[in-house]
């Protein structure tokens, strides 16, 4: 018998703690005028709506879609989840579909954890397979924040394969980002080249670093040693 996306709601609110929720709140910005403004919290941590993909990980995507446009952001990083788990298992039909729903719902997924869990393993794997990777572009191009971080994050995937040209494509793209959380993403993206060619990342931080955001450096170099490190961050390159 297929499960439900009620079931999946009602597994979720037998482990959430109500008097977690309002810190869940405060940590992922849901205040008036924050960058989450309005989304909803039931106090269910990260490892709790883990437990639940692999008992709801053959869940049609037609109930998948309901959690999915959830208003509560645990039922959404659920359906999220179960998602990728169906897109690794699944054929090139399955992961066509599953890339689509993704795609056509992104204005569901609309903070940092839901992308940073799932763009590299469902869109970013995706468009490793198919000509398609100037929809990234495109993302980075909008005024939509969330875009713009699932636009870099995406390259995740392609940077553990050492392929970085739309990473650092991207991060020029990016450089002048108002927001600090494409600071933080495009950097992190920056370290995790270096973790791979060293060589590489420090040729564009040698080019961009002095106009960089300093969020954004201070991530890129984080495991630089520390006189390199030292010497990016009082211009001394």
């Amino acid at each position: 018998m297929n499960r439900t996306a009620k079931e999946a709601q009602d597994a979720l609110r037998a482990v959430a703690d109500p008097k977690r929720a309002p810190i869940l709140q405060r940590f992922f910005k849901t205040g008036p005028g924050e960058y989450a403004e309005g989304d909803v919290f039931i106090g269910a941590t990260v490892p709790q709506v883990r437990q639940h993909v692999k008992e709801f990980a053959d869940l049609p995507l037609a109930e998948v879609k309901k959690l999915l446009r959830s208003k509560i952001h645990e039922e959404r990083l659920l359906a999220l989840l179960i998602m990728v788990r169906q897109y690794q298992r699944g054929d090139e039909k399955a992961q066509d579909r599953i890339f689509r729903l993704y795609t056509t719902h992104l204005k569901w997924i609309n903070n940092w954890d839901l992308i940073d869990v799932t763009a590299p393993q469902i869109v970013g794997s995706h468009l490793s397979k198919c000509d398609l990777r100037a929809v990234l572009y495109e993302w980075a191009d909008s005024d939509d924040l969330w875009r713009r971080r699932l636009a870099i994050m995406s390259t995740l995937h392609f940077i553990k394969r050492n392929d970085f040209d739309d990473t650092l494509r991207l991060a020029e793209i990016l450089l002048n980002d108002p927001h600090d959380l494409i600071h933080k993403a495009v950097g992190w993206m920056l370290r995790e080249i270096g973790n791979r060619d060293r060589s590489v990342e420090e040729h564009f931080l040698r080019k961009h670093y002095r106009k960089m955001p300093r969020t954004m450096l201070r991530y890129a170099i984080e495991k630089f040693p520390e006189g390199r490190r030292q010497a990016f961050l009082k211009g001394r390159i």
